[in-house]
């Protein structure tokens, strides 16, 4: 299948998805579902990746700028801006299209090939609807709260990091996180992280409900989910930092 046919079959779906739901009370249901299975099941691995990254990112910058001409407070906005405007947004989501995508995809593909989905068209049920729009939803509404709690937590790593190692004070660590601090960059990484979530459930869903076969063609829609979901975000990433910075 050419790229072409792959778009003209993900516009298809998605305008199938995007409809009025047949129950609504079910409808909103199954989004908490997915908001408790997406977001709070990311938790633990955005808080470890985020104090790790902090740190390191401390650690580096302490270290490439030991020059007397340098203030030592340039760790702490450095160690700032590059978790608000890169790892906050396009590196966590890369992360979780790994970990969220593959899961969409791989559960999506189960249904498809164990003909759950069919059994739901056979009942009337628009099952693109039904399944799929409330991870979308789920997406959009918990990826910013991810994305907040990654720079905080990315942040506090990078204090930890910088002050423990004995190369910068807490203060001046502290004096460079409000230095010159733009609330732009904060509505950068929102919008950057509010497109990655919606590339990674509905890339994530057209592969799995495209899945046909058995369990060796789930682990593929699978793998395709992932692989170019992280290759569409990195071409936005450049498109959305081009036009907003």
């Amino acid at each position: 299948m050419n790229f072409f046919q792959h778009i003209g079959q993900y516009s298809s779906l998605m305008k199938t998805t995007f409809s009025k739901p047949d129950k609504g009370n079910v409808f909103w249901d199954a989004i908490v579902d997915e908001i408790e299975k997406i977001g709070i099941g990311s938790v633990g691995i955005v808080f470890f990746i985020s104090f790790f990254f902090g740190a390191v990112i401390s650690l580096q910058t302490a270290i490439n700028m030991e020059n007397p001409l340098l203030p030592d407070y340039l760790v702490g906005l450095g160690t700032r801006d590059s978790i608000m405007l890169e790892f906050s947004s396009t590196v966590m989501c890369l992360i979780l299209s790994g970990k969220v995508g593959s899961n969409i995809a791989s559960e999506i593909g189960t249904m498809k090939v164990t003909e759950q989905i069919d059994a739901l068209e056979i009942m009337g049920v628009n099952s693109a609807n039904f399944i799929i729009l409330p991870k979308i939803i789920a997406g959009l509404v918990i990826f910013p709260f991810l994305c907040l709690y990654c720079i905080l937590i990315g942040i506090m790593g990078g204090w930890v990091g910088a002050t423990t190692s004995g190369l910068i004070s807490s203060e001046q660590f502290i004096y460079g996180l409000q230095f010159s601090f733009k609330p732009y960059y904060l509505l950068y990484a929102l919008v950057k992280t509010t497109v990655f979530a919606y590339i990674i459930t509905s890339v994530a869903s057209y592969y799995g409900y495209k899945t046909e076969g058995g369990a060796r063609e789930v682990g593929s829609s699978s793998t395709k989910a992932v692989v170019n979901s992280s290759l569409i975000i990195l071409i936005f990433n450049l498109i959305i930092t081009k036009f907003m910075l």
